[in-house]
């Protein structure tokens, strides 16, 4: 397929720009990592706070498990749905507006999420929220192509995505201290501040991207020419054999690839994980015997704050190695096992925390790693409408997965089977990855990092 080439993995795989300055890279990242970093930690903290504010929105408001899992799936149908043209208008308009637009509304959807009085509003909320949050991560990925060859991409995904686990480092103590200190104040419910307090920040910040961010090298007025000369010789270098067509055409080529339908599968199965522990997680630790909000919230930082570092130190490893297949199944095996260890850690808090914190590593780890093989993958005009494709039929799983696993706890009463099904659904994921990406078809055409 003329749209698509595949990385090697390999050690051995051609350097083409070895001697170049790697001091460029440093700069650009930066410049954009940081704010980019700053926007995904608002994202995913307004996308999961949901978790926390259920903890007594159940109660306040006579939800059921089953009615809390399908309003916190159904915020990916929204996504589903409209991802790929959001992706694709990004290509068209530039990162600035789209990140700008995104970011703003669903802080707003975010905030008006302390409304909810009724199921339907709840549905209705997380669908919107769903809508115009869709495309960002997407997006991110695809606007980081434009600046970063292939030999980057673990280790700069990684840095991006451990966005989210910051988000549940940081967000977990916030949440429960906003729940637990600020119920009542001007008649409003902990979980009610706990939305408006952490969606109208998002607001300002989408504000501040627009004035920020170079849709692409060449608007980037804080690099040189000789800079942005050698960004775009080395994205020239990967792109050499991807397609000069139209937009739509190749990304019409690309979703009749079958390997675009394995990568999905294999997303699908990973996005099951990510979203049990970004869901359910204060519901686990709740169920250990631990009921105060705020310190639920303490402890959740804990597995969150071991992702950080592994998935950034597993990222740059990968980077190094050239290596992305074992690097993306071997953390999903781990986190299928350290579910199952949980069902059998139950009683023993020390256990299960720890059982937690390498579970949590190994399912977040798979997010850069999986990433860092699709976007050497489709390319040129493909990328946009292709990276976003993948996603969203990935992204299936982050409905299916909180719905299921509702549907688990209402008729069980605890997410034991839950445990185990997510634990299969993650192996499966792993499987497959090694299936689908075989040695030697993978290659890196861009300079060693």
């Amino acid at each position: 397929m003329g749209a698509t080439n595949i990385e090697a993995g390999r050690a051995d795989a051609p350097v083409a720009t070895a001697d170049e300055p790697r001091a460029i890279y440093a700069k650009i990242t930066w410049r954009l990592i940081p704010v980019l970093f700053l926007c995904y930690v608002m994202a995913y903290l307004d996308r999961i706070n949901v978790g926390f504010a259920q903890l007594q929105m159940k109660a306040d408001l006579g939800f059921s498990d089953a009615i809390y899992g399908l309003g916190a799936g159904i915020f990916f149908v929204g996504y589903f749905l409209f991802e790929v043209p959001s992706n694709i208008l990004l290509e068209r308009i530039g990162a600035r507006r789209t990140i700008t637009r995104i970011m703003v509304v669903w802080g707003l959807i975010s905030a008006a999420m302390a409304s909810v009085h009724q199921p339907w509003l709840f549905y209705l909320l997380r669908f919107l929220l769903g809508i115009f949050e869709a495309g960002f991560f997407p997006g991110i990925i695809l606007y980081l192509t434009y600046w970063y060859p292939g030999a980057y991409r673990a280790r700069i995904i990684a840095i991006f995505s451990s966005a989210f686990a910051v988000a549940g480092l940081l967000g977990g103590p916030l949440s429960g201290w906003v729940m637990t200190d600020m119920a009542g104040v001007w008649g409003l419910r902990g979980w009610q501040w706990m939305f408006i307090i952490e969606g109208l920040p998002t607001c300002l910040v989408g504000l501040f991207v627009f004035t920020y961010l170079d849709d692409k090298p060449d608007h980037a007025r804080w690099l040189s020419q000789e800079e942005k000369d050698l960004v775009r010789r080395n994205l020239a270098i990967e792109n050499a054999d991807a397609s000069d067509g139209h937009g739509l055409g190749d990304y019409l080529a690309a979703i009749r690839d079958p390997k675009i339908y394995a990568l999905s599968l294999s997303w699908f199965c990973f996005i099951c994980g990510i979203y049990m522990i970004s869901f359910w997680l204060p519901t686990l630790v709740k169920e250990m015997g631990i009921a105060n909000p705020l310190h639920v919230g303490l402890l959740t930082a804990i597995p969150y704050g071991v992702s950080v570092v592994g998935m950034i130190l597993i990222g740059i490893h990968s980077d190094r190695r050239l290596e992305r297949r074992w690097h993306c199944a071997v953390p999903a095996f781990v986190g299928s096992l350290s579910l199952i260890g949980l069902v059998y850690a139950q009683g023993n808090v020390v256990m299960s925390f720890v059982l937690l914190s390498i579970g949590s590593l190994g399912i977040i780890t798979t997010v850069p790693q999986f990433w860092a093989i699709p976007t050497s993958y489709v390319k040129g005009s493909a990328a946009a409408g292709g990276i976003a494709f993948i996603n969203s039929l990935g992204l299936v799983g982050g409905f299916v997965s909180p719905f299921t696993l509702g549907w688990i706890k209402t008729s069980t009463g605890s997410l034991v089977l839950g445990n185990w099904l997510v634990a299969g659904i993650l192996a499966v994921g792993g499987v497959v990855i090694l299936a689908a990406v075989r040695p030697g078809m993978l290659r890196e055409t861009c300079m060693r990092a």
